[in-house]
């Protein structure tokens, strides 16, 4: 153990005051809940009794245990401290529902004859009214909030045990009332309705976000105790603070999100009014081998319930207001922005991530779409889309428009320029959808989606069919027409003709409208969704589609010229072509048109001409076939990249994690992106012919190509990145 750590351990002791009041508590609380959950079973259950209990655990945890010794010396263990008082402790007790328990459980002469001519009293009960009156208790809890984190202040804590533990009580009441008209506690009546707790709670979030977001990314260190503290595992003082900051801006934020987004869900409530439901709906038994992740403890439930999307849902949303309002409001200095940090940094990869662990979850809390949800409750859509854009080719231009603008605009460094980014897409996607039936703008238009639908096409889980012969004797296909209870899939897709996850956004409508519950999430043959000419439900057949190929090749080429970019040998290129033409503009454009469109088109050329002499196919056999077998490649750059920003963005908070392995983490996925489209491009070239030198031939020119971009690849990850959107020390 390091030594210093050792110093700070060997003086620390527990309080057994607060032991015995904690137990105390627990002991009142537990005999007034029996005495309850035999009178009231229905509304004091046994979860009422572990959350209670829970926080009681909690405040122990967070006063009487090392988390407390070491908040003199590393600000980062003194914020989790202050977010288990603040957060975590208060939102447990208040959901235990304590306030009828904690009476029942005194003695009966301190509740009968002491308390009941008190809490009976007109006037008592206008305090109690008062107290927990949700302005009230708003700007007192941002008060505290923000009058202890005052340097002055937070010095006069650390330096006084007497202080600190007033300031620790300030905490925790301020919280405990705060999220008294969050939770509802009975048996008092809401001075405001549900739905106002959600702006309640995000305003709540934004002065957490603020004081975090000071913390995170000063250059200064706030409190000189910790400027002078003895140094841990060799964090300095600036980097514990921002850490710290990380720590009060993440979860803090999502203990924010997390209600606002049920709450929101709960009034936004409304059933589907659709065909009426012709079967009941029963559990269809899982065949022998067949793995289906909904049937799984915990997370089945979790995300088979009826509102879990729309809580996701909500909680996007509510990142998609606070990174637009900090984008339009806030620091225009990229780093120090949510609009900056957060689309650029966390989400592009944490999205990749899913994709390869799960699927496309993206999609499923894509929080675009719900507020066209709500407008559709006011506006009809009345046309249908043309048949002339049904195809990927406007999707396709979009992407290929969006990655020239990235490099050519540089929006991950203008805060402002991505908030009205967020804003068009919303509007873009309110227009088209209210405009249009079913999911169009998904379908269609959506770039994001495209990414995500094209490599969802390697994701281990796909939306699928438990058992093929229920489906062939279904007369209802409720899961694309829906039902009375449930809409059915809004882009189309019939389950059992599917192909993998393309086009599929995970929503789950599905799931929910399907009367057997014959649908599922299923182990997926990623290979078999990349070689497959068999045509799937809404998509046709891959390997005879132009505009699924030109999208698919857009995406593996964008990958490589997007993250190569950032490299300071192609920086410094493309500053020498700036001298010479006198535009950055017109370097961006040369560079893209290039290396997106003109070179990679005389590639493929090349590479289906060669496969069409030596297989005698057609143009689209060739090139259409082969194109969907680089997506695993493409995948491999995309997830390589975007890792790479989001963990050393994690490095930079938490040094003592180090960075060495990340090269080491981009080689393998490197590696494992060749093999897998080796492999699937040697599956492809036998399907016209079984003589194994013919399929060597046939499969040559795009293993020819293949080895080249990986050798790109790994030229790439050697070079020394710009690492954009982040403040590096």
């Amino acid at each position: 153990m390091d030594p210093v750590a050792s110093a700070i351990l060997e003086p620390w002791s527990i309080h057994w005051d607060t032991i015995f009041l904690l137990v105390a508590v627990a002991v009142v609380y537990i005999r007034g809940w029996v005495h309850l959950h035999t009178e009231l079973s229905h509304r004091y259950g046994r979860g009422k009794l572990c959350v209670f209990v829970s926080g009681l655990a909690v405040i122990g945890l967070a006063l009487e245990s090392p988390i407390d010794a070491f908040g003199s010396v590393l600000l980062q263990a003194h914020m989790i401290q202050h977010l288990l008082l603040i957060a975590i402790a208060p939102l447990l007790l208040l959901l235990g529902q304590p306030v009828l328990p904690l009476l029942r459980g005194l003695p009966r002469w301190i509740f009968k004859d002491a308390l009941g001519p008190f809490l009976g009293a007109h006037e008592l009960k206008r305090a109690g009214r008062a107290i927990v009156h949700p302005v009230f208790t708003w700007i007192g809890f941002s008060a505290a909030i923000i009058v202890w984190h005052l340097p002055r202040f937070y010095e006069l804590a650390l330096n006084s045990p007497a202080w600190h533990q007033v300031e620790h009580a300030c905490f925790f009441w301020a919280a405990i009332l705060f999220w008294w008209p969050v939770i509802g506690v009975w048996p008092g009546e809401r001075v405001w309705p549900e739905w106002a707790m959600v702006p309640y709670l995000l305003a709540a979030g934004m002065v957490n976000m603020g004081l975090s977001a000071a913390l995170s990314f000063s250059d200064h260190v706030f409190y000189p105790t910790y400027a002078t503290a003895p140094r841990l595992w060799g964090i300095s003082a600036l980097e514990d603070q921002a850490a710290a900051g990380g720590i009060m801006w993440v979860p803090g934020s999502i203990v924010m999100l997390i209600p606002a987004a049920i709450l929101g869900v709960r009034a936004l409530q409304k059933p589907y009014a659709g065909p009426a439901r012709t079967a009941p709906r029963v559990l269809t038994p899982v065949r022998p081998g067949v793995w289906d992740l909904l049937r799984t403890p915990v997370i089945g439930p979790v995300l088979q319930h009826r509102r879990f999307r729309q809580t996701a849902q909500m909680a996007m949303l509510a990142l998609a207001a606070m990174v637009t309002w900090d984008g339009f409001r806030g620091s225009q200095i990229a780093p120090l922005n949510l609009a900056g940090v957060l689309p650029w940094i966390h989400w592009r990869g944490f999205a990749v991530i899913a994709l390869l662990m799960a699927g496309n979850l993206f999609c499923m809390a894509c929080p675009f779409t719900l507020p066209r949800d709500l407008a559709r409750r006011l506006v009809t859509p009345r046309y249908r889309w043309p048949i002339w854009l049904r195809s990927k080719w406007l999707a396709a231009g979009l992407l290929v428009t969006y990655l020239w603008a990235y490099e050519a605009f540089a929006p991950w460094d203008r805060p402002r320029a991505t908030a009205w980014m967020i804003v068009g897409y919303f509007a873009a996607v309110l227009t088209v959808d209210t405009l249009f039936k079913g999911a169009s703008f998904c379908k269609y238009v959506c770039p994001i989606g495209q990414f995500h639908f094209v490599h969802s096409l390697v994701s281990p889980l796909r939306i699928g069919v438990r058992e093929p012969s229920i489906c062939r004797t279904c007369a209802t296909h409720d899961c694309i027409r829906g039902n009375a209870g449930q809409r059915g899939c809004e882009l189309k897709l019939f389950q059992p003709k599917k192909l993998g996850n393309f086009d599929c956004t995970f929503c789950l409508d599905c799931v929910q409208a399907c009367p057997e519950s014959n649908v599922g999430i299923l182990r997926a043959d990623q290979t078999k969704s990349l070689v497959k000419t068999d045509p799937g439900s809404g998509i046709g057949r891959l390997s005879q589609r132009w505009d699924v190929a030109a999208l698919i090749l857009i995406l593996v080429f964008g990958a490589f010229i997007n993250a190569a970019g950032m490299t300071e040998r192609v920086m410094m290129w493309m500053h020498r072509w700036h001298a010479y033409l006198g535009s950055m503009l017109a370097v961006v454009t040369l560079m893209y048109a290039a290396g997106l469109l003109i070179i990679p088109a005389a590639l493929i050329a090349v590479c289906g001409w060669s496969t069409r002499r030596t297989a005698h196919i057609s143009w689209r056999d060739a090139i259409c076939g082969f194109a969907p077998t680089f997506v695993p490649l493409g995948f491999s750059m995309w997830l390589a990249h975007f890792s790479n920003h989001l963990f050393t963005w994690s490095n930079s908070l938490a040094p003592a994690l180090g960075s060495n392995w990340i090269p080491s983490l981009e080689l393998f996925v490197l590696d494992l992106g060749l093999l897998v489209t080796l492999y699937a491009s040697w599956r492809v070239a036998g399907r016209f012919s079984e003589i194994p030198r013919t399929v060597f031939t046939v499969s040559f020119p795009w293993t020819v190509l293949a080895g080249g971009l990986y050798a790109s690849s790994i030229w790439i990850v050697f070079q020394p990145m710009q690492m954009r959107g982040m403040l590096m020390r």
